[in-house]
């Protein structure tokens, strides 16, 4: 595909940090452009960010709002535009709590402004549209894999739903009227020039200040950074050889704690961390980790070049250079800094609000939250001394996120586990964090949307899977911990000893015989390899179903959805009935080996009929066989009856498959008024 020449662009917002970069960038290298700049000049902009562009011939700086229509149409009649880099938004997480309205006018109002005239004039060969990879939402804190460009979107703050929906128009607009768009989505950028509510620059300007670093939550919170010139080559590339239509990432593999930001910055100026770093209120909801997948973006050609070190060295020098530049930032410097510009906003002296943090350590922990909001939950509005203490991975997974859920209904305190299974020293620093008393285990990659996924993905599989759960297995036995893991039944199919109808299930000590898929080879050689730990509970869950039916990884919502589906008799997983029996095998120091299902088995045509029972009487649909079904998936898909004698020996009181499906799941869910 040849390259795109553009003539005349228009950069919105370029006098704001990213976008200056950029502006500044593309004046230089490219003389025979014109770029015309449009900025409101807000608090966290400044023209001074474009004074190396200032005396060029091919540059000029139009101050006025996105938000004006007239203002916009006219530039692209007159500038003659056929371009549009679109920066211009409210960016800073902390303000989109208290003035949420601002972002949305900004964000999607003034989105819609710029496509409405682009339309209008009819001359826009490229529309570039400058996302963000919060809109993805939180990554699962296990997870190998970045979110791709086609990843759900999944806001969790407001200011990633304004520019969600932001996206959104940009799609419709480039479906509905044939708008040339490409959109980016980027990770956190650092560098000169930036406005300090960001996180490094305001640590920087503390540590200069002789003031402390306040860090949000147990600074675990992951970010990935990236410099601010490597950031405006890759939308020099995104410019030239990005394709309509398309998204793009940019991002980085490099990922940092906040916490560990913080010491680097110490580091570089030579203070004490415990003496300079302080732990403050969590704001109210922070993602944990955001991590992208960057292939397609370096398939252009792009790639990172400025190592973190190098880039913070680089940053610090121009702040220590410029300590003025922002003039009067005290408020900006804040845990929770105000948005400077909104009005309403009392001024008073934020430095005397900053050194408020200047504690001593034991002060500050004191005074600070002792267990932060969004990582370790309170469990009980009553003190109680417990006698139990959890620690979970896989807090954003379904199971993980149930058994936090069945804790906090309990009383059990616990918290979520921060470290990558695959690295050990993160995850010693976990327990020693936490102090346990049992660890559980409900990470592992079972595939996105399913398991075919793992067919094109077997390194990331098996580094989780394989190597992620026996390294947690090994810390917890190195402890002495039990470590309840939450597996996998899908290793078995039915054979001519175990064959369909005839009620004889696999039991706990037969070899897996299922090797059709890479994910279910990867659970049995994990399986197999944890017999050597005495520590471990491996509980085999099967096709797990709960009573939520709006969650997408439910069985049962899952082949409500199919338009066809197979018939087949399968031992299946109940988890409002069995995850508070694994808390419980937890609590009686259960291990080894359990097939962890209800006894007996349901066919699919049984479960539909249930469904359309209870839920909706007007309810379809159609079987086909396994050989149709081989045609439409990558992988083949595991069927067989387990069999749960041993744990219902041990819990008398588990319910059959078919009794728990009604008291647990249809009942609860009932819409059709029983006879």
């Amino acid at each position: 595909m040849a390259a795109y020449e553009p003539k005349n662009i228009l950069i919105t917002g370029a006098a704001g940090f990213i976008a200056s970069h950029v502006a500044n960038r593309l004046v230089r290298n490219y003389p025979h452009y014109k770029i015309v700049v449009l900025d409101k000049l807000d608090y966290c902009s400044s023209l001074s960010n474009l004074n190396p562009s200032r005396p060029s011939p091919n540059f000029k700086f139009v101050k006025g709002d996105i938000a004006s229509a007239d203002l916009v149409n006219y530039l692209l009649t007159t500038e003659s535009i056929d371009t549009i880099m679109h920066f211009a938004a409210q960016t800073h997480v902390d303000n989109s709590f208290g003035n949420s309205f601002e972002f949305t006018k900004n964000n999607i109002y003034g989105t819609h402004v710029l496509l409405e005239a682009c339309k209008v004039t009819g001359q826009i060969r490229r529309f570039i549209h400058v996302s963000t990879d919060e809109v993805y939402g939180e990554t699962d804190e296990d997870a190998v894999v970045g979110n791709h460009e086609a990843s759900q979107l999944l806001p969790t703050n407001p200011y990633s739903a304004t520019k969600a929906g932001a996206e959104m128009l940009v799609m419709a607009y480039g479906r509905s009227y044939g708008l040339p768009v490409i959109t980016t989505r980027g990770n956190n950028v650092y560098g000169p020039n930036q406005f300090p509510e960001k996180l490094i620059p305001k640590f920087i300007l503390l540590a200069m200040r002789g003031l402390p670093l306040p860090i949000h939550g147990d600074g675990s919170n992951v970010r990935s950074y990236l410099y601010c010139e490597d950031v405006a080559e890759a939308f020099e590339v995104v410019l030239h050889k990005g394709e309509v239509g398309h998204v793009y990432n940019i991002g980085t593999m490099k990922e940092r704690r906040v916490i560990d930001v913080a010491k680097d910055i110490c580091k570089l100026f030579g203070l004490d961390t415990e003496k300079v770093i302080r732990f403050v209120e969590n704001r109210p909801f922070n993602d944990q980790r955001y991590f992208l997948d960057d292939q397609k973006l370096k398939k252009l050609g792009w790639a990172e070049r400025t190592l973190w070190e190098e880039g913070l060295k680089k940053t610090i020098e121009w702040y220590t250079n410029n300590p003025d530049y922002w003039g009067d930032v005290a408020g900006a410097l804040l845990p929770h800094p105000r948005m400077l510009m909104t009005p309403g906003v009392e001024r008073h002296n934020w430095t005397d609000e900053i050194k408020s943090l200047s504690t001593s350590p034991d002060e500050a922990k004191e005074s600070s939250t002792a267990v932060p909001a969004a990582t370790a939950k309170s469990t009980s509005s009553a003190p109680q001394k417990a006698s139990y203490k959890f620690l979970i991975y896989g807090r954003t997974g379904w199971i993980g996120g149930l058994l936090g859920k069945i804790c906090e209904k309990q009383g059990i305190p616990y918290e979520y586990g921060k470290g990558r299974l695959e690295e050990r020293s993160q995850l010693l620093q976990d327990i020693r964090n936490v102090k346990p008393t049992h660890v559980f285990n409900a990470a592992g990659v079972t595939g996105r949307p399913n398991v075919d996924w793992c067919e094109t993905h077997k390194q990331d599989t098996i580094r989780t899977n394989v190597v992620g759960t026996l390294n947690l297995a090994d810390v917890c036995r190195e402890q002495g911990l039990l470590m309840i893991n939450y597996a996998t039944g899908c290793i078995f199919e039915y054979d001519a000893k175990h064959p369909e109808g005839s009620g004889i299930g696999f039991k706990e000590e037969d070899k897996p015989n299922f090797t059709g898929s890479y994910y279910s080879k990867t659970k049995a050689m994990v399986e197999e390899l944890l017999q050597e730990y005495d520590n471990v509970c491996t509980l085999r869950v099967r096709m797990p179903i709960s009573s939520d039916l709006s969650n997408p990884r439910n069985f049962i919502t899952k082949i409500a959805r199919y338009d066809k589906v197979v018939n087949i008799p399968n031992s299946m997983t109940i988890l409002d009935e069995l995850l508070p029996i694994s808390i419980e095998m937890a609590k009686r120091d259960c291990r080894g080996i359990w097939n962890f299902t209800n006894p007996g088995v349901v066919s699919h045509n049984e479960i539909l009929e249930m469904y359309k029972k209870y839920l909706n009487p007007d309810f379809k649909w159609t079987n086909f066989t396994l050989e149709e079904q081989a045609k439409v998936i990558v992988a083949p898909r595991s069927n067989n009856e387990m069999d749960a004698s041993k744990l219902k020996s041990e819990f008398p009181e588990l319910l059959s498959i078919k009794d728990s499906l009604v008291k647990y799941v249809f009942e609860p869910n009932r819409k059709v008024p029983a006879n």
